[in-house]
C-alpha cells in the first residue's frame, strides 16, 4: 500500500488533505506539531530518521503572527527561518519520496503578493518555492511530481488571526465567500487519484481570484 505523510496535518488545510487522501487506498500519516516542529532541526531530524521512505509528501506548516519589521527579533527570523525554510530543505533531503509520486508545498498566496503585515512569510515562503521550483526539475527524472499551492483566503484558524471582522472580509471578496479547506484537499485528492503526472513545477494560486497578478 502507498504511504502519504501529510505535515500539520490535525487542522486547518493540512486535515482536509489528510482526510481527502484516507478515502484512497492509501497509508496516510497525519503528523501534528507534537509529531514534527520544523522550527526545531533537531525534531525534523528525528521525524525524517523515522519516516524516511514514502509516495507522497505534503509540506504544510503554520506561518508567524503579523510584526512589524521594527519589532522582529533576530529569535523571530532564526525560528521562522527553520520553520519555513530549512526544515522543509532538510525534509526534502532525508524523505525519499519513491519515483512515480507526489510531492505538494503549501505556501501562500504572499509569494506571488508580499504582504506588509506578513513580511517574516512573505520573505521565507518566496525563498523555500524557488528551492521547489528548482527541484521540480529533477524530481521530473524520476515521474516525481512537485506542485505547489498557494491559498488565499481559506477559512482556516489562521486567517481568523490575521483579520477582524471576517464576515465583513468575505463579503468583500469576489466570491463573497471564504475558501474551504475541503476543496484545497479534494484538490490534491484528486491529482493523485487520477495520476496527473505533468503538472509539476507550479504554482496553483487557490484564492477564488481574489489576487490581481497574471502568472
Amino acid at each position: 500500500m502507498k504511504k502519504a505523510i501529510i505535515l500539520g496535518g490535525s487542522r486547518g488545510i493540512g486535515k482536509a488533505i489528510s482526510d481527502s487522501l484516507k478515502k484512497l487506498d492509501l497509508e496516510v500519516l497525519s503528523a501534528s506539531r507534537t509529531d514534527i516542529d520544523t522550527s526545531d532541526l533537531e525534531s525534523v531530524n528525528k521525524f525524517a530518521e523515522k519516516n524516511d521512505v514514502t509516495d507522497i509528501l505534503v509540506l504544510n506548516t503554520g506561518g508567524p503572527p503579523i510584526i512589524e519589521f521594527g519589532k522582529i527579533t533576530n529569535e523571530d527570523w532564526n525560528k521562522y527561518h527553520n520553520q519555513l525554510f530549512v526544515g522543509f530543505c532538510m525534509l526534502l533531503q532525508k524523505i525519499k519520496v519513491n519515483d512515480g509520486g507526489y510531492i505538494f508545498a503549501i505556501t501562500s498566496n504572499v509569494i506571488k503578493e508580499p504582504n506588509t503585515k506578513l513580511i517574516i512569510s512573505s520573505a521565507y515562503r518566496a525563498a523555500f518555492s524557488s528551492v521547489f521550483k528548482i527541484l521540480s526539475k529533477d524530481f521530473a527524472s524520476r515521474n516525481i511530481s512537485m506542485i505547489n499551492i498557494a491559498p488565499g483566503p481559506i477559512n482556516t484558524d489562521r486567517t481568523k488571526e490575521l483579520v477582524d471582522n471576517v464576515g465583513e472580509y468575505a463579503d468583500s471578496l469576489p466570491m463573497q465567500r471564504l475558501g474551504e479547506p475541503e476543496e484545497i484537499g479534494n484538490f490534491v485528492s484528486s491529482i493523485v487519484e487520477k495520476e496527473i503526472k505533468y503538472l509539476s513545477g507550479v504554482v496553483i494560486n487557490f484564492d477564488g481570484s481574489n489576487s490581481n497578478f497574471i502568472f
